[in-house]
């Protein structure tokens, strides 16, 4: 099974079009990306209702729905070393939904900033025996 391929870019997410077709990924690049940032920028992940994300609309079991609390920390804390902690977390929590539906055995996220309001994020998938690094930096959007 693949899925079109979403990749970060300075301002967010973009996808590739070749020759008129999108460019599609068979690994879990899309799913990592778009449960730590593909959310609504105001659901802060506790409920659901109008601010939770829209491919959550026709899940019924409450355990499947996504949250991206990632993005809504970067907006909502200042970019503080005290704060790290918390995104780790909260990327944690917006991967979790990988090792419950067995895609994944293990995550681990490090979080560090590398410059002024910026956000790296380097996370660690084993899946299937195979472990598979993924690293985002993200602009760190929290007004002060």
């Amino acid at each position: 099974m693949t899925d079109v391929l979403l990749y970060q870019t300075n301002d967010d997410g973009e996808v590739n079009v070749v020759n008129g077709v999108m460019e599609m990924a068979g690994g879990l690049e899309t799913a990592v990306y778009l449960s730590l940032f593909g959310g609504n920028e105001d659901d802060d992940g506790s409920s659901g209702g109008s601010l939770g994300w829209w491919g959550n609309i026709d899940e019924t079991d409450p355990a499947k729905e996504q949250r991206s609390e990632t993005q809504y920390l970067l907006r909502a804390l200042t970019a503080t070393s005290n704060n790290l902690r918390r995104v780790e977390q909260a990327a944690g929590r917006d991967l979790a939904w990988m090792v419950s539906a067995g895609a994944a055995s293990e995550i681990t996220v490090a979080a560090t900033i590398p410059g002024v309001n910026k956000l790296k994020l380097s996370i660690k998938i084993v899946a299937m025996g195979e472990e598979k690094t993924f690293t985002f930096l993200q602009n760190w959007k929290a007004e002060i």
